[in-house]
């Protein structure tokens, strides 16, 4: 018995041990293969900014500015270290925030860092703050217009790395890559300044 349960202790630790390393290889290799057109989304012509967010820059400042000192490269090396710091920025804003859902439309759509409730604009423009207090270069964390397909006008945050973009969304539990939501995209901030935005090309993705 106890020789069937030694046997059957490490079937589970090389299992776990395959699951890890496949786990891995899906966060830092698996989008390589597919091209650039996938791993990243292509922004097109200039875009009014949301008027929410015009109201956001006036109240934070320093959310709005270049922030480029962090790293030097062209896209944040996704690294193990970094992809787990992303993945508990995520999901600790995720949690500390009380969904609240926005009856008023436009005329009520505040955007708020670290409300005790709040909705998805929230959620995204939190997630981005904690980023940017942590290091991350303001060109790798774009805040994005979407529509979900119920028709609802959804703001999330788009990460820009060495490995493609991946959404940060209060909707999702889990890091994804972008391609992977069946979302219509209406427009995204641009890397090279936070106060303007951009169209996102059609794609097939």
């Amino acid at each position: 018995m106890r020789q069937l349960i030694k046997m059957l202790a490490m079937l589970a630790t090389i299992t776990g041990g395959l699951w890890y390393q496949g786990a891995q290889a899906a966060f830092f290799g698996y989008s390589r293969p597919l091209g650039a057109q996938v791993e990243r989304l292509r922004l097109e012509s200039p875009a009014l900014p949301p008027l929410a967010h015009a109201i956001f820059c006036l109240k934070y400042p320093d959310d709005c500015r270049v922030h480029r000192m962090a790293f030097r490269r062209s896209h944040v090396v996704l690294t193990p270290k970094l992809w787990a710091e992303l993945s508990k920025i995520n999901a600790e804003v995720n949690r500390s925030i009380v969904p609240e859902h926005n009856y008023e439309g436009i005329a009520g759509d505040k955007w708020l860092i670290s409300p005790r409730a709040g909705d998805c604009n929230d959620y995204a423009v939190t997630k981005r703050h904690e980023l940017l207090a942590h290091g991350w270069p303001s060109r790798a964390l774009l805040l994005a217009e979407v529509v979900t397909s119920w028709g609802e006008h959804h703001l999330i945050l788009v990460v820009r790395t060495s490995d493609g973009d991946f959404l940060a969304d209060n909707l999702n539990a889990n890091l994804r890559p972008w391609f992977m939501a069946r979302y219509k995209w209406v427009r995204v901030q641009s890397p090279r300044n936070p106060q303007f935005w951009a169209t996102v090309a059609r794609t097939t993705a």
